[in-house]
């Protein structure tokens, strides 16, 4: 584990292996936990990068609202103190979200896109609102309601109960302050729909079949709009198949990076 000051604030980061560079972004409310089985893999043939997001983990704790677009501006910077080039760049959820902006803002450092149970549309008023009211929720109560509620839309109900109660740590160990700040800025999101019918890289394309918050039809619309896509529909998972089935994610991964070279 290692720290840096990024932009004002300070990221937590583990950074494993040797190879080429492949870096992956946790979604909300997580931390970089979520990607202990696939660093477990791929550290063996790659330099694995994995860090918490401001707001989350053991990352500085930034109250009021944080875009995208910052989010992305701090994968850079980490790249950047690391000494990397040209990387590989993955994000599940509100991470491939902050995935699609890193591309936006630096596309030709990134040698292929994962995607994982993620979706480019821009957020509508009702959701606008309703991240705003579920921001102020997370301050006023904590996690740990939040967290009971959504944990069986996070993991299929028949999830392995390690995995559910990793997810559960997971969340209920989130800063509220921070995951609040993601949660407001993620209600101002710009479209990234025609980003992608733009996207030079190739692109991996991931989503558990009995995901209730990105479902497979999303998956299967930027697969279309990707000019070079893979799409990977992982089967009796929900909104965290590197998790819940991780044998079946890394193999989709390590296909896509093979064929990267």
């Amino acid at each position: 584990m290692a720290n840096a000051e990024l932009d004002g604030a300070r990221i937590d980061y583990d950074d494993e292996g040797n190879g080429p560079a492949l870096v992956l972004v946790h979604g909300h409310p997580f931390d970089r936990s979520m990607w202990a089985p696939q660093v477990a893999e791929f550290r063996r043939d790659f330099r694995v990068i994995t860090a918490d997001l401001r707001g989350y983990g053991a990352s500085t704790v930034v109250p009021g609202k944080t875009t995208l677009d910052v989010f992305a501006a701090d994968v850079r910077a980490l790249v950047d103190h690391l000494g990397i080039g040209r990387f590989v760049l993955g994000g599940l959820s509100m991470g491939g979200q902050i995935v699609m902006d890193c591309y936006r803002q630096f596309g030709p450092r990134i040698r292929g896109l994962i995607l994982a149970d993620t979706f480019p549309r821009a957020e509508t008023e009702e959701g606008r609102a309703h991240r705003r009211e579920m921001a102020d929720r997370l301050v006023r109560e904590g996690m740990k309601p939040y967290a009971e509620d959504v944990l069986y839309k996070m993991v299929a109900p028949d999830a392995d109960p390690s995995v559910a109660e990793h997810v559960l740590r997971m969340m209920t160990g989130a800063p509220p302050e921070g995951a609040a700040a993601a949660l407001r800025g993620r209600g101002e999101r710009p479209d990234y729909q025609d980003l992608l019918t733009r996207v030079t890289c190739p692109a991996l394309v991931v989503v558990g079949r009995d995901d209730a918050y990105t479902p497979v039809t999303d998956a299967e619309a930027m697969h279309a709009a990707l000019p070079d896509s893979a799409l990977c529909v992982v089967e009796g998972a929900a909104h965290m198949p590197n998790l819940e089935r991780p044998e079946e994610f890394n193999s989709a991964l390590r296909s896509f990076l093979s064929r990267l070279g």
